[in-house]
């Protein structure tokens, strides 16, 4: 990690502007609670607003919630958009996605300040600073919902009418803070992301940037486990078709694969939700959320077909039914080799200590990457808490972020990694 101490006085306002935000939705142990389309998201995105206008740019929001900041340098050029998402867990971290997008803005704002200057080069495409909407996925399913709707991976009306556990729609949750506007979005010619690693190997090995380099494949579920409802005292076992039984062999048989494939698949069971959840009455249904994720597409293969054997095993041994539901999944896909490289000199340029990974998580780059050339950075994770709210990184290293991401996206701007083809 870098051992800065003292920061200039942007650098010191970027930090500012992060307790301020991080006000929003705030836990009382240290974390935020910002779900997407809740109140507290509302207040965040309100408060971004007029931290962009306050720097002269224009704010939108398009028809799936994504917020943007626009500032147009060269009329009619396309955008490098580089940003996040604010939304997070239940109680989570302040820095999970939020950082991302309050380091997009400043690294905008000292690009556009920069370009006024006398002498200044132009840029050859404009600066959108994003804010996805529903990254996390905990309010409305699926995850990375903003940018799936942006570049053409999920239709705008399934996810307007996709409904929360109260069954409210995505439309009614955005309209109700003011959230919905009628934007196409901007033409991407290129992306940049930064974020937390949520992991310990760069704080392991005393690196300050990541340059990330592909993505773990992944394959995610909804199973809903059918049994029997019945008394929990008076019906014998033999007769009970009892679902939260079958639903808890599927969470062993998770961790029992991550334990076969030692630190190359990590899986989980994160949402189980119990029907009808009373202490007398044996459960008739179980819904659950199950993934798998492994770096070794062979791995995944063999793990995903190992699952839907014991399903079938659980199924008999439990006397349930398990109905299976694909959420999605995605392959092993690198990031631009260019864009790696580019980020490297940057590093290099800026006495910043990196090294190349991988992200575990999904991100919205990663939609991204599938559309326009695209650069993803991590910054260190302390001790790799993430969703979670003692979720840190050092104020040393999220404004060597800022840096970093700054010399990156002005590169972009002056066209480095040329466009393969725009939205």
């Amino acid at each position: 990690m870098t051992s800065q101490t003292s920061f200039s006085g942007q650098d010191t306002a970027f930090v500012e502007d992060f307790r301020t935000m991080s006000t929003f939705g705030a836990t009382a142990n240290g974390g935020v609670d910002r779900q997407a389309a809740s109140t507290a998201d509302g207040e965040q995105r309100r408060w971004l607003t007029g931290l962009l206008q306050e720097h002269g740019f224009t704010v939108k929001f398009d028809r799936a919630g994504n917020q943007w900041g626009l500032h147009e340098a060269v009329p009619g050029a396309p955008y490098v958009v580089v940003g996040s998402h604010m939304d997070s867990q239940p109680t989570a971290g302040r820095y999970d996605g939020a950082y991302g997008v309050l380091a997009a803005a400043h690294a905008a704002f000292r690009l556009k300040a920069g370009w006024s200057d006398a002498g200044a080069v132009a840029p050859k495409y404009n600066i959108a600073v994003v804010n996805w909407f529903n990254e996390e996925g905990s309010r409305f399913k699926p995850s990375m919902m903003g940018s799936s709707v942006y570049t053409g991976k999920l239709e705008l009306d399934t996810a307007l009418s996709t409904t929360d556990a109260a069954g409210i729609s995505v439309r009614e949750a955005l309209d109700a803070i003011g959230c919905r506007g009628d934007f196409a979005g901007p033409e991407a010619a290129c992306c940049a992301e930064i974020h937390i690693e949520q992991g310990r190997s760069m704080e392991r090995d005393g690196v300050t940037i990541g340059l990330v380099s592909s993505n773990w494949a992944a394959n995610k579920y909804e199973f809903v486990v059918h049994g029997e409802q019945a008394h929990t005292g008076s019906t014998v076992i033999e007769d009970r078709k009892d679902a939260l039984l079958g639903a808890s062999m599927l969470v062993v048989a998770a961790r029992e694969l991550a334990n076969r494939f030692p630190g190359v698949l990590h899986t989980s069971v994160g949402q189980l939700n119990v029907y009808p959840n009373s202490p007398v009455v044996v459960p008739s249904r179980v819904n659950l959320l199950l993934d798998l994720r492994s770096a070794d597409e062979s791995v995944l293969a063999e793990a995903d077909t190992l699952l839907h054997r014991r399903i079938a095993e659980i199924e008999s041994l439990a006397n349930v039914s398990v109905e299976q539901h694909h959420a999605h999944s995605w392959p092993v896909t690198p990031y631009p080799r260019e864009g790696v490289e580019l980020a490297a000199k940057v590093a290099a340029d800026l006495g910043l200590s990196n090294k190349s990974v991988m992200t575990v998580a999904g991100h919205d780059s990663t939609n991204m990457k599938d559309l326009v050339p695209t650069v993803m950075l991590f910054v260190p994770s302390v001790e790799g808490i993430s969703h979670n709210e003692h979720e840190y990184t050092t104020d040393e290293d999220i404004v060597a972020g800022l840096a970093m991401l700054t010399e990156v996206a002005n590169s972009l701007c002056q066209g480095a990694l040329e466009p393969a083809g725009t939205r």
